[in-house]
């Protein structure tokens, strides 16, 4: 072995060690020497001089003393959660949020910019993530020197074509994005906003909501589980044995263009009969809509819309009937999940899927046992996002903080 190679393998050697103990400080700190050496298998020396290390450049901080039996007290580390932002972009339905973070994940900033409805141009969005960008690095009085990165979140598929974030590639149907190169978009800005020259990370919404729920949420713990994203759109992240599954070409997820009823409703995407058409936001307006013999639910957009089906349903029939075979797809397509995958936790989320959970959750369950294999069934929890709407944002702001914590504290 050359000198350049045994450089190169001590290098990654110390990078691997540095992002071990930085992983277990950051979810399970503040720890003490003596337990990173337990929990992370490292020698008490190689505990001893890496934590030095992260200490000097002030990636680590002293977070107060513990007694030890009949010696010194020990001395607690945890990641230091001031040094670093992150920024989380939500390219929604409706809107594009953009979400300021310190390392703890504490919101310090956000900001909202509505889309104009059914339209998806690329400019507009490019134009609301870099309009957001500025007003939340503004508002929280940062310096873009400490902002670890951006995470953004988009609908449907994103394709790594090439090396870097300018490689990414997004393929969204519904959003009649076809190969929209967003990283490159970004770097190069627009006439109202030059392009932002922080890291850049794009994934699909339902993996950013995932990480959240698997990170912080409902998923802590489960190294078998799926997590549902129900919107306008529907999507799901699956997780196998710890890990993300995204397929040949990062398309798995799409189980809103499952098939629920052959030559059924008209989807989205151009295909009849798809999950999405009879579970999201816009197919259950549909739906109401057609069953009010065209009378819309009131509401100026979406959410509200659902909203006020899911409250008007206690004096209307057309929205109780509405609501009750909606569970029973919801079910259908999660006993899906169940007899496909075979998770231990499936947990529903997104603003539409909350909705309809905090009312339906019971009847969902239901239908769901009734439809899905006996055994897997009987050995999934199906539970609710605990991280609330904002999630999609939150999980993307995770991306450059896995960066983060995976190069070793480095930046």
């Amino acid at each position: 072995m050359g000198a350049a190679q045994r450089h190169a393998t001590t290098r990654d050697l110390r990078r691997g060690n540095r992002s071990v103990l930085l992983w277990s400080l950051y979810f399970d700190g503040p720890l003490s020497r003596q337990e990173l050496a337990a929990r992370t298998g490292l020698s008490g020396a190689t505990v001893s001089t890496v934590t030095a290390e992260l200490l000097a450049e002030g990636v680590v901080v002293e977070a107060g003393a513990v007694d030890s039996d009949g010696g010194r007290p020990r001395i607690l580390l945890r990641v230091s959660v001031d040094r670093h932002r992150v920024i989380g972009v939500d390219v929604g339905e409706t809107r594009v949020r953009v979400e300021l973070y310190d390392l703890a994940m504490n919101e310090r900033a956000s900001a909202d910019r509505p889309l104009e409805s059914g339209r998806h141009d690329v400019g507009p969005v490019v134009e609301r993530i870099l309009a957001g960008l500025d007003e939340v690095i503004a508002a929280a009085a940062v310096d873009r020197a400490d902002i670890l990165g951006v995470g953004v979140a988009v609908s449907g598929v994103v394709e790594r074509a090439g090396a870097g974030e300018g490689g990414a590639l997004v393929h969204g149907q519904t959003f009649d994005w076809h190969a929209v190169p967003l990283g490159r978009l970004l770097r190069e800005g627009t006439a109202a906003h030059p392009g932002t020259d922080l890291p850049l990370h794009i994934e699909n919404g339902a993996t950013t909501l995932g990480q959240a729920e698997m990170w912080f949420g409902a998923g802590r713990g489960a190294d078998h589980a799926v997590i549902a994203l129900i919107g306008s759109g529907v999507g799901a992240a699956v997780v196998a044995n710890g890990s993300f599954y995204h397929g040949a070409t990062s398309s798995a997820g799409e189980w809103g263009h499952t098939v629920l009823q052959v030559g059924g409703r008209r989807c989205r995407c151009g295909a009849r009969g798809c999950l999405e058409a009879y579970v999201g936001a816009e197919g259950i307006l549909d739906r109401y809509h057609q069953a009010r013999r065209g009378r819309p639910a009131p509401g100026a957009d979406e959410e509200s819309a659902l909203a006020a089906l899911i409250a008007g349903a206690e004096g209307s029939a057309a929205a109780r009937r509405i609501l009750d075979e909606t569970a029973v797809y919801l079910g259908a397509g999660i006993a899906n999940l169940v007899n496909l995958f075979n998770p231990r936790r499936i947990i529903l989320g997104g603003w539409a899927g909350l909705l309809l959970g905090a009312r339906l959750l019971p009847q969902i369950r239901a239908a769901v046992a009734g439809q899905a294999l006996r055994h897997p069934y009987e050995r999934t929890a199906i539970e609710l996002c605990r991280l609330g709407p904002d999630a999609v944002a939150l999980g993307a702001a995770t991306l450059p903080v896995e960066r983060f914590l995976a190069a070793g504290g480095t930046v």
